[in-house]
């Protein structure tokens, strides 16, 4: 396995603890209540859609991998 595969783990940990670390402290509390989320709450069913919040993180993970692409060469 080559060294750079481990280095892309580590560097996903790392931002996976800063997501959790951030969650946790209630600094992401407004994702996933964005205006284009779809919520529906009955008596007995609860439907949740996050069509907004889908689309931002589409687009953040595309910048982020376009621009890795671009310079990892």
């Amino acid at each position: 396995m080559p060294k750079s595969i481990g280095t892309w783990l580590i560097i996903g940990g790392i931002v996976l603890v800063i997501m959790g670390v951030l969650a946790n402290s209630g600094w992401l509390s407004w994702f996933g209540r964005l205006p284009g989320d779809i919520r529906i709450e009955r008596e007995n069913v609860r439907f949740y859609f996050p069509i907004a919040s889908m689309i931002i993180i589409s687009v953040v993970l595309t910048l982020i991998f376009y621009l890795l692409g671009r310079f990892w060469k």
